[in-house]
């Protein structure tokens, strides 16, 4: 993997382990060499972030909409693109990412790493999907997933593909090995 877009809030949240959780990822993917794409702001989780990897010497490529990098556009960046729409910022991730995590977020985050996890499923892109599950905080939504996986409305091989780790170096040695399942999109034909 060379790198990997990761989806996380623009807020540090309540609880100091989302931050501690940045700065782990960050120093994760530095060590390794794997850099990081992400929405280019210097604020909140994404700034926690990409800070780590710029101090663990890592590259750093931020994609921000204009009125956005206005607002919260982080300077120092490896390389920092600024886009017209958040369509063209995805695609951008897509472009120059070889996998996705999604760390603690709101809808921003939410909506990004499902449409990573959709085009997997829909054969557009075959790339491996992580969740960084720091402290529990995405417990619920897996309760949902497992849900709608009984419910018929989810193909246990795609669910399965969501990756889930606790910790930044598991994460990444899973996504490492992914191997994408082949199997048809539709629950039932």
């Amino acid at each position: 993997m060379k790198r990997i877009c990761v989806n996380c809030g623009s807020s540090e949240g309540n609880n100091p382990s989302y931050r501690h959780a940045a700065n782990s990822l960050g120093n994760e993917l530095a060590r390794r060499g794997i850099g990081l794409v992400y929405g280019g702001a210097r604020v909140g989780l994404m700034g926690a972030l990409a800070n780590a990897v710029l101090a663990a010497g890592g590259e750093v490529i931020g994609i921000i909409t204009r009125d956005l990098d206005d607002i919260v556009g982080h300077e120092g960046l490896t390389k920092l693109e600024i886009v017209d729409t958040m369509h063209d910022r995805k695609r951008r991730f897509a472009d120059l990412s070889d996998g996705y995590i999604a760390m603690a977020g709101g809808f921003g985050t939410l909506e990004e790493i499902f449409e990573a996890i959709t085009w997997n499923q829909l054969h557009i892109q075959e790339r491996p999907t992580g969740v960084l599950n720091t402290a529990g905080y995405f417990d619920a939504l897996f309760t949902f997933l497992d849900h709608a996986t009984r419910e018929g409305m989810i193909r246990e091989e795609h669910r399965q593909s969501v990756l889930v780790a606790a910790e930044p170096d598991q994460l990444i040695t899973q996504m490492t090995t992914y191997q994408h399942p082949h199997v048809a999109k539709w629950v039932k034909q």
